[in-house]
């Protein structure tokens, strides 16, 4: 009797590693979805897998499925499991692995889950998963060796959230696939960067990886029934099947490579050579963006715009924030403007904004890093730089100027937290070759607040009137 039950128990376990769908039905009573099938099935057949997410469609309960079913089903089996940060690790699929854990009466007795190991109860030295981490500061070397010293004849390693992985992490998993006897590599995450681990298996390395796109089109046979499909229309019919954040978090796709740059020079170029009639602008809000000097190299600039058109800067250099106030009562009294903003980051422009106040100005203070409005925005800086590239794109007149053109070029974006973000203004400094954006910066506080639809009912705008104001 007990030699028939060891037999139908090693029965079981080799069914489960056969065909992990009947693994995650038997042990976890769930119903796996369309694509979430696909990456099962192709589990035993491949030794790279990576998955290509959109927003949300379930991609981290898959990995702990086949965390689960490596560990459950192959003899003193070894795991290394990393993500973009050891907090994401920490707060999504390591506790997801409990999570199912918790949902099997064979796991909970076979194996111990732990912070950072889960390890055979029999075996802990010799058959685990393990969490680890790398440093986000480290050379190459010291990266890699955060993956490096597991030896079995059963190995994984797990990439969740790879977007952002460095390749040094992934070259310690690829060395290790060449030993043993089965090594795998699975992969999951957003298509936010165009580089990194994720990037190359999927555009460059394709004929190496079991590539599996996970969309949430609502057009898309396959797509994840997480996502809500209302939601994915409402995106798709707000910004368009081509934007960026669509394409990323709705389709589960790269980002053309041009669109990394926020603007282009032809762009630019267009904008510069711009002429537009008086009624084009005239009867739009005047506005003034005051980006001040934040250190003795960096310029304080004010920039003046109405509607589709924006007007050549004022530039200060060595201004004393009394003084660029005075500058900013001036340039208010010169054009009438209705709205004046001043860069108020890191308190930079307090000393302007006071002046201002005791003047009963009352400028509205910008700053950057704080919660953009729309949610496709990792903050406030990011939201005031696309909408000056809406503008751009949509007849805006820019000035002729060398200094803004090569400020703007320099701006490219990436994504945060599924968010779209720019590179942080320092890195834009040390690409200018230690320029600070400060023209750019000015005009795109011009863009701090959009014109309430109310209000634009009551001006009369018509139907697709440029209405950043």
């Amino acid at each position: 009797m007990r030699r028939e039950r060891a037999r139908q128990a090693a029965d079981k376990i080799r069914q489960w590693r056969e065909d992990p769908v009947f693994f995650v039905r038997d042990v976890f009573n769930v119903e796996p979805d369309i694509w979430q099938k696909d990456v099962l099935a192709a589990f035993p057949r491949h030794q790279r897998i990576a998955m290509c997410a959109c927003k949300g469609p379930g991609k981290t309960a898959v990995e702990a499925w086949l965390g689960w079913n490596f560990l459950a089903t192959r003899p003193h089996p070894k795991v290394a499991a990393t993500s973009i940060t050891g907090d994401n690790l920490g707060d999504n699929l390591w506790p997801e692995m409990s999570k199912w854990q918790a949902r099997s009466e064979f796991l909970k007795a076979q194996f111990t889950w732990t912070k950072t190991r889960i390890f055979n109860k029999t075996e802990p030295e010799n058959w685990f998963m393990a969490a680890r981490t790398w440093p986000k500061t480290g050379d190459p070397t010291a990266q890699a060796d955060a993956m490096a010293g597991l030896h079995s004849d059963y190995i994984m390693f797990m990439l969740d959230e790879a977007g952002g992985i460095p390749d040094a992490v992934m070259a310690t998993a690829e060395a290790a696939l060449s030993t043993g006897i089965e090594c795998k590599i699975v992969q999951a995450g957003n298509p936010t960067m165009l580089s990194g681990p994720l990037y190359r298996a999927v555009r460059q390395e394709r004929n190496l990886w079991y590539v599996v796109h996970i969309s949430g089109d609502p057009d898309d046979p396959k797509r994840s029934p997480r996502v809500s499909a209302q939601w994915a229309r409402e995106q798709i019919e707000k910004y368009g099947r081509d934007n960026a954040w669509v394409k990323v978090n709705v389709f589960g796709e790269f980002p053309p490579a041009s669109m990394n740059a926020l603007f282009t020079e032809e762009q630019i170029n267009a904008a510069m050579k711009r002429q537009l009639k008086d009624g084009d602008y005239m009867f739009a809000q005047m506005r003034l963006g005051c980006d001040v000097a934040r250190f003795g190299d960096d310029k304080t600039v004010i920039f003046p715009r109405r509607g589709r058109r924006a007007y050549d800067p004022v530039i200060l250099r060595g201004a004393t924030g009394p003084e660029v106030a005075a500058h900013m009562i001036m340039q208010k009294k010169k054009w009438g403007s209705e709205q004046e903003f001043v860069d108020d980051t890191g308190g930079y422009g307090a000393s302007v904004i006071d002046q201002l106040n005791l003047k009963q100005q009352f400028p509205m203070p910008v700053n950057f890093s704080s919660k953009a409005i729309d949610p496709r925005y990792y903050n406030k800086r990011a939201e005031m730089y696309f909408n000056l590239a809406e503008w751009v794109g949509n007849g805006g007149w820019l000035p002729n100027s060398p200094d803004l053109k090569r400020q703007l070029l320099a701006q490219v974006y990436l994504f945060k937290q599924e968010k779209m973000i720019l590179l942080e203004k320092d890195q834009i400094k040390i690409n200018l070759g230690g320029e600070s954006p400060d023209e750019a910066d000015a005009l795109a506080e011009t863009f701090g607040i959009r014109l309430p639809i109310e209000a634009v009912a009551r001006i009369g705008l018509f139907e697709g009137e440029d209405v950043a104001e």
